[in-house]
């Protein structure tokens, strides 16, 4: 383990362990397409919002929460760390435990949690196991690596009630194809400038946001199933919504001017008009004072939108 003291804040000079998950494909929230972007300076991560802060405030409480459980001492040390051998791979610890002495024998991550995840979710398993989301798991086995430390003890507050920690112990198999994988994407994406495959409707977007009208692509075979497939869902939601307008009518007119109903006490529904909103009424304006409105008129570049057509043979 290495700490570079020379470390520059630019995170498109390294990948850190928030990034790896994503890289992987493992991410609810990013892509590999939306790392690249940054590390190649195309966008620009958002560095401050409220639950980064929120994030950053909790730390300090969850850490508090691990060292009164386990009686361990911790170790807040703020130093990048920095892989010996790959210099792109850095790490933020949390902190840092101390078992006996002054010498860290593991690290611990703090995380904090939508307690409502435990019930819809699988990927929250029992209190001490290594059952944790894949992007937190691939946040711990990037740590382990670039330490050269063995275990990581995840710390989860799930909302204000509910504390647990998660124990996950390295794994070297694993550890050399997440390397393995950093690596390609670092040297054939980031350092070359190549863009990843898209993996989201989002991504494609991204990378094919202005359409040229005069090309056109001939379908594969495989896209020609695919084509008619999309068709055949797009119908099934047709009469889907349907069946959920008729249900709505059903249950709206037993309601009439009623505002909720319930079934034994309890609330199955309610129809209700939200409150009052303002909103600028830009075509009377415009009709009574045209010689403001046409100072503040911008072109707006919609976005393209997919259509499906029908196949007859």
């Amino acid at each position: 383990m290495l700490i570079n003291q020379d470390f520059s804040p630019d995170r498109t000079k390294y990948i850190g362990g928030s990034d790896i998950g994503a890289i992987l494909g493992l991410s609810r929230f990013r892509s590999p397409l939306e790392v690249w972007m940054e590390k190649t300076g195309k966008a620009v991560k958002q560095l401050d919002s409220l639950p980064l802060r929120f994030g950053s405030f909790a730390e300090e409480f969850v850490a508090s929460e691990y060292a009164r459980s386990t009686g361990f001492e911790l170790l807040h040390d703020e130093s990048i760390h920095i892989h010996p051998e790959h210099s792109f791979m850095s790490a933020h610890i949390d902190r840092f435990v101390l078992e006996n002495g002054s010498t860290p024998s593991r690290i611990l991550e703090c995380k904090t949690a939508n307690p409502f995840t435990l019930f819809t979710s699988s990927e929250w398993g029992e209190v001490g196991s290594d059952e944790v989301p894949m992007s937190y798991l691939c946040q711990c086995i990037w740590y382990m690596a670039i330490t050269n430390l063995d275990r990581v003890d995840l710390a989860v507050l799930f909302g204000n009630s509910d504390f647990r920690i998660y124990e996950i112990t390295r794994d070297r198999d694993l550890e050399a194809m997440v390397i393995q994988k950093a690596t390609i994407f670092w040297q054939e994406h980031v350092l070359k400038d190549i863009a990843p495959p898209a993996i989201s409707e989002s991504d494609c977007h991204t990378l094919f946001g202005k359409g040229d009208p005069s090309k056109t692509v001939e379908a594969t075979s495989e896209t020609l199933e695919l084509n008619k497939r999309l068709q055949l869902l797009n119908d099934e939601i047709e009469v889907r919504e349907e069946e959920i307008s008729s249900i709505k009518q059903s249950i709206m007119n037993q309601m009439q001017e009623a505002e909720t109903l319930t079934y034994q006490g309890k609330v199955l529904a309610t129809w209700k008009a939200p409150k009052p909103s303002f909103r600028l009424d830009s075509k009377r304006l415009e009709l009574d004072h045209p010689e403001i409105t046409s100072n503040y008129k911008v072109p707006v570049q919609n976005s393209r939108r997919l259509v499906v057509k029908a196949v007859t043979n």
